[in-house]
């Protein structure tokens, strides 16, 4: 199951940022520093049934405008999110989005072929809300907020998501195994959001 689940946060290995030379040490100094990622994995129970709940947040240097663009540009999500291998939109109708991924999971020496639909709906420049349609995933949703950062000309990006798979999880290790899939997806998807250079 390990990184199932980094794919379908957008239906995304926190690392330390290598340290920049002198004078653009410099120049971030007088800047306030950014908040940490922060990630949260609790295993609920609702109606009788088990699943993940995940909340998760970061702040980038980027401007609202250019995170609203990266996040809604998804034919694009499987040049950087991990283990994500493809992503189509297969239809739009005015802010909602209906998007095909294909993916691949890993658990121990198995590997597994992973296909979702889901429908984004967007509240521009503000919030995304991610519903499964059809696919592996018994249970499948999220919230994608984006709060300016005045003080920075930053933005904060707050995710929050409840996923139960269509098959066993074990309980304490599945949400251990879970939260390291979030952090790394969150932690790509924020380096990605925090590039000076706009991906080709």
């Amino acid at each position: 199951m390990t990184r199932f689940f980094l794919f379908l946060l957008f239906s995304v290995s926190w690392a330390p940022l290598a340290l920049a030379q002198a004078p653009a040490q410099a120049a971030q100094a007088a800047r306030p520093e950014l908040p940490k990622l922060e990630v949260s994995v609790n295993r609920i129970e609702i109606d009788g049934q088990k699943m993940y709940e995940v909340d998760a947040t970061g702040t980038v240097g980027a401007p609202l405008p250019k995170v609203w663009k990266t996040l809604t540009n998804y034919e694009r999500m499987a040049d950087f999110v991990p283990d994500m291998e493809s992503c189509k939109v297969l239809s739009r109708n005015g802010n909602e989005v209906v998007i095909e991924q294909f993916g691949v999971a890993r658990f121990l020496f198995m590997t597994r072929a992973i296909h979702l639909i889901v429908r984004a709906t967007e509240q521009p420049m503000s919030a995304i809300d991610i519903a499964l349609v059809s696919g592996d995933m018994k249970h499948y949703e999220s919230h994608w907020e984006l709060i300016p950062v005045p003080e920075t000309g930053g933005t904060r990006v707050v995710y929050s998501g409840r996923l139960m798979p269509n098959f066993y999880v074990p309980g304490i290790l599945g949400a251990k195994m879970v939260r390291g899939d979030i952090e790394r997806m969150m932690g790509a998807v924020l380096a990605r959001l925090d590039r000076r250079d706009e991906p080709k």
